[in-house]
C-alpha cells in the first residue's frame, strides 16, 4: 500500500536513489550514456542536504511515496521558477519541479498519487495554475502529463547537460506543460 508523506532530512539518500534510478531508466536513449553512468547517489543526497529540501521553510516542498517503508517515488513542487532559476520565483503560479518513481513502480499509480499530492499542495498555497518542464524526447513523461490534464503551452527551453572532460554540453529540448488547479 502506498503512503504519501513529507520529506525529512534523513530521507536524502533514499530520495537521491529514486532520482538516479529514474534518470537512468527514464532518460536512457536520449541522455548521453556517460552522463547516466556517472550519476552518484551519495553526491545527489549531499546536494539535497546542502539545498535543504527537507526544511519546512524551504520554498519548495518534497513529498515521498513509500511502500512497506521504502521510498519508491517523490515529487517536488512550489512557486514557478522564472527561467528555471530557484532564486527568481513567480508568486502567481505553481510548478511541479520534479516527479520521479522507481522503474519497478512505473504504471502502478505511484506517479499519479504523487502528482495529486503536489496539486493539492499547490492548491493549498492558493494557486489556480501550475507548470512543469518535460524533456521533449521523454515520450513516457509527456503522455503521463497529458493524461493528467497538462498540455504544452508553447514555451521551450534547452537543458544543458555537462559532459566529462570539459567537452561542450549536450543541449536537450524541454517543453513547458501547464495545467489548472481550480477544476
Amino acid at each position: 500500500m502506498l503512503t504519501i508523506r513529507r520529506e525529512e532530512p534523513d530521507d536524502a539518500e533514499a530520495v537521491a536513489r529514486v532520482h538516479v534510478h529514474g534518470w537512468q531508466a527514464g532518460y536512457a536513449g536520449f541522455m548521453p550514456d556517460e552522463v547516466l553512468g556517472r550519476l552518484n547517489v551519495v553526491a545527489w543526497a549531499q546536494r539535497r542536504r546542502d539545498v535543504g529540501t527537507a526544511d519546512p521553510e524551504h520554498p519548495f516542498t518534497t513529498v515521498l511515496g513509500e511502500v512497506d517503508g521504502s521510498v519508491v517515488g517523490f515529487t517536488t513542487f512550489g512557486p514557478y521558477r522564472r527561467n528555471q532559476d530557484r532564486d527568481d520565483l513567480d508568486p502567481t503560479v505553481g510548478e511541479v519541479v520534479a516527479l520521479y518513481v522507481e522503474p519497478a513502480h512505473w504504471g502502478d499509480g505511484t506517479a499519479a498519487a504523487l502528482l495529486d499530492a503536489a496539486r493539492g499542495g499547490l492548491s493549498e498555497r492558493g494557486w489556480a495554475g501550475y507548470r512543469a518542464w518535460v524533456l521533449a524526447d521523454n515520450q513516457r513523461a509527456r503522455r503521463f502529463c497529458e493524461r493528467a490534464g497538462l498540455s504544452p503551452d508553447g514555451e521551450r527551453s534547452t537543458y544543458q547537460v555537462p559532459l566529462a572532460g570539459g567537452g561542450p554540453p549536450v543541449g536537450l529540448v524541454e517543453l513547458r506543460y501547464a495545467g489548472r488547479l481550480d477544476r
